[in-house]
């Protein structure tokens, strides 16, 4: 059945994975409007939507029992 996912457990980090997937689309559709009628108010949506993801990031880091800042090997950081 599309569009349906098995139940999980409230720590698991799919949950984590998909609130941001659902950031990245938003982001997708600010950038699009940002694009057809730049204006302020879209970048701070913009902004917010950064920030959010950055939150985001640090709970699946938490859940994968890596620090808040740490960014895994292989992923940005020096190798």
């Amino acid at each position: 059945m599309p569009g349906y996912s098995a139940p999980t457990r409230e720590d698991d980090p799919v949950h984590v994975v998909r609130t941001i997937g659902r950031i990245a689309q938003m982001l997708m559709e600010l950038r699009d409007e940002y694009e057809r009628r730049p204006r302020a108010d879209t970048l701070a949506q913009i902004d917010q939507r950064l920030n959010d993801l950055a939150e985001q990031r640090a709970k699946l880091n938490s859940r994968r029992g890596l620090g808040a800042g740490t960014t895994p090997t292989g992923f940005g950081g020096a190798d």
